[in-house]
């Protein structure tokens, strides 16, 4: 099977859903409280925008190595948004949003695949 070669990261399914989960979370936090102005506001979106970010900072690297390493970081940002956005719902400040969690579960899991090809396809195992 012939793979066809990518002109830009924009291209990256994995990117376009992560960017598609930053408008989502700056339309999540639109309403939350002044006084999360520069909380946990600034702390949500900034760990968002980081994730579509790293995704295409590693694929500009050209080196396998160093798109896993972005790619590891992006996945690491994206646990810290979960944690915020699941913090945010605690707090009263939104309510849950099913395409926030469907993006995040769908990047999770693309990212986690991407970085672990075979655990992947090995029987038995669960990809988050």
């Amino acid at each position: 099977m012939k793979t066809k070669k990518l002109k830009s990261f924009k291209e990256l399914i994995v990117w376009q859903k992560a960017y598609k989960l930053v408008l989502e979370i700056c339309k999540f936090t639109y309403n939350f409280p002044k006084a999360e102005t520069y909380g946990l506001v600034q702390q949500i979106r900034r760990a968002a925008i980081s994730i579509p970010s790293n995704i295409a900072e590693g694929y500009g690297r050209k080196h396998k190595t160093d798109y896993h390493r972005f790619l590891s970081m992006a996945y690491g940002s994206l646990l810290e948004l979960e944690t915020q956005y699941m913090l945010s719902i605690d707090l009263g400040y939104a309510k849950q949003s099913g395409t926030i969690k469907g993006l995040l579960k769908e990047v999770g899991g693309m990212s986690y695949r991407i970085m672990n090809p075979k655990q992947g396809i090995e029987a038995g195992k669960t990809i988050p």
